[in-house]
């Protein structure tokens, strides 16, 4: 472990990392029947017959700082999380900062039965959930055979 000791950071985990985000890049956007590439905040999008489920991972924010749109059929969860390290000082040094802040932005296609009529968003103990209903015409319903 010689190279900890020349360097004051761990040069292979920053080239893993900047090999992800590449590889992330070039990944096709997520939906609601893909696969998400990560990234803040986590999203975990999931449906049932009724309804589109989308809840995002985000601690610490302020709920109107949270931008929330559907806009043809695709939902946008935008806003900015301010930084939370103390000021810089000649006596303190930060050596890992694995928080994120900044703006963000993190975009999901939804299927095409949703009514962007119904929507409800609500954050509760730094998770956002929001829920699209579905069309009352695409609901599963059962004919009964005379």
């Amino acid at each position: 472990m010689l190279y900890r000791s020349l360097f004051p950071r761990d040069l292979f985990a920053d080239l893993e990392r900047l090999q992800r985000e590449f590889q992330g890049g070039l990944e096709p956007s997520p939906s609601i029947r893909g696969l998400g590439r990560g990234g803040y905040p986590a999203l975990n999008v999931g449906s049932t017959p009724t309804s589109v489920e989308v809840y995002a991972f985000a601690p610490g924010m302020d709920p109107a700082a949270i931008d929330v749109n559907l806009e043809r059929g695709v939902l946008t969860i935008a806003g900015e999380r301010g930084r939370s390290q103390p000021a810089a000082d000649e006596k303190a040094t930060l050596h890992v900062n694995e928080r994120f802040d900044g703006r963000f932005r993190r975009v999901v296609s939804l299927p095409d039965d949703i009514d962007p009529n119904a929507v409800a968003a609500s954050y509760r103990d730094g998770v956002l959930h929001v829920s699209i209903q579905r069309r009352a015409a695409a609901q599963p319903r059962r004919i009964e055979v005379q």
